[in-house]
């Protein structure tokens, strides 16, 4: 039997990330390979051509005005979110099409467009790692998870930077046609079908603002300085001066953490550094400060769902050798696990309760 079309409306503006757009619309067309019919549709505000991020000029098939109420209505990230307002026109494009819309996606930063529509307003929402603080705080009314590689609440879906794009559209494609087309559609794609971790696995090491207090800076250059030193918090306050009450209450007010979360926090960011740079996970675990290999791992596993070797093999190189194979790599500590292999279910690291997906 012939499936059903489904109308997909992209909305693009002037600044729009390309890859926001042609990676869901990707997915959509593959699984129109398979037996879908998804008719996707670019709509900008207007129904002028705009202009992308890169400065590839985008052809659209009209206005958001006078497109019908789609199935599906995507908002593609841009890096000129957050860091200009949302258009009013923009705005009101969005409101309108997600009006009569049976469910609306954003990818990366566009669910700053849905924040600036009051459409987050009581929902659960997730955006790039980099700026998830920032829709945090300009949306209050908005429970952001930063970690979550894409959320669903309702009818309203939000991913993380960039090809996360990929892993919601794969999730949309699995609650139309189920996991085996699904599958089908990654494999053709070169994707994973779920993706391991959450967005912390991709964070750059020690991003976040230094501290402002002069003692909470000290206990960063201290930690530094000697990661595998004595940091125990009466270690540290007598550095200071201070008694471990205050310094406990410091960490508190200024950082929402304790002395040895934050210390902890300094040496997992060192040990992704060093498996980047190619140490191996028993070296790392040792530079690092960590007691045995053990303890490192159990970190890495809390923080971003897997192995040291498996965020090394991952993240070290992209380079291969002749045959299509990355160089082999002595194996150090337990072996590590196997990438995923293709599952029905898409969700990735999304919050307790999800439904559905």
């Amino acid at each position: 039997m012939k499936p059903t079309a489904h109308h997909v409306a992209i909305l693009v503006y002037d600044g729009v990330k390309l890859l926001d757009v042609a990676g869901p619309a990707e997915v959509f067309e593959e699984a129109n390979r398979l037996g879908a019919d998804y008719r996707v549709h670019l709509l900008s505000p207007t129904g002028a051509r705009v202009t992308s991020s890169i400065g590839i000029r985008v052809a659209v098939d009209g206005t958001a005005a006078a497109q019908q109420a789609p199935g599906t209505l995507v908002l593609p990230g841009g890096d000129v979110y957050p860091r200009t307002p949302v258009s009013r026109e923009l705005v009101e494009a969005t409101r309108s099409l997600a009006l009569g819309a049976g469910r609306v996606a954003a990818v990366c930063t566009g669910a700053f467009i849905l924040g600036a529509a009051g459409l987050l307003d009581g929902k659960r929402a997730t955006t790039h790692w980099k700026v998830a603080h920032t829709l945090a705080a300009r949306h209050p009314k908005t429970r952001v998870e930063p970690d979550a590689i894409y959320v669903r609440d309702g009818t309203f879906y939000t991913s993380a930077g960039v090809s996360a794009g990929i892993d919601l559209a794969l999730a949309l494609v699995e609650e139309d046609h189920g996991p085996d087309l699904t599958r089908e559609v990654a494999r053709a794609l070169v994707v994973y079908v779920q993706r391991s971790g959450g967005q912390s696995q991709f964070s750059a090491p020690l991003q976040g603002p230094a501290p402002k207090s002069p003692a909470l800076r000290q206990v960063v250059d201290l930690v530094l300085a000697d990661p595998s030193g004595r940091h125990s918090l009466t270690e540290l306050a007598g550095h200071l001066h201070m008694s471990p009450r205050h310094l406990t209450r410091l960490f508190r007010d200024e950082l929402s953490t304790t002395p040895a979360r934050y210390v902890e926090s300094i040496r997992f960011d060192m040990a992704k550094s060093l498996l980047d740079q190619g140490h191996t996970a028993t070296q790392t675990a040792l530079l690092a400060g960590f007691p045995s290999y053990e303890s490192l791992r159990r970190v890495f596993v809390r923080e971003v769902s897997m192995s040291p070797a498996a965020y090394q093999r991952r993240f070290r190189t992209t380079r291969r050798d002749d045959s299509g194979q990355r160089p082999h790599r002595r194996a150090d500590g337990p072996r590590p696990e196997q990438p995923p292999a293709g599952r029905g279910q898409c969700a990735v690291r999304a919050s307790a309760g999800e439904p559905g997906l």
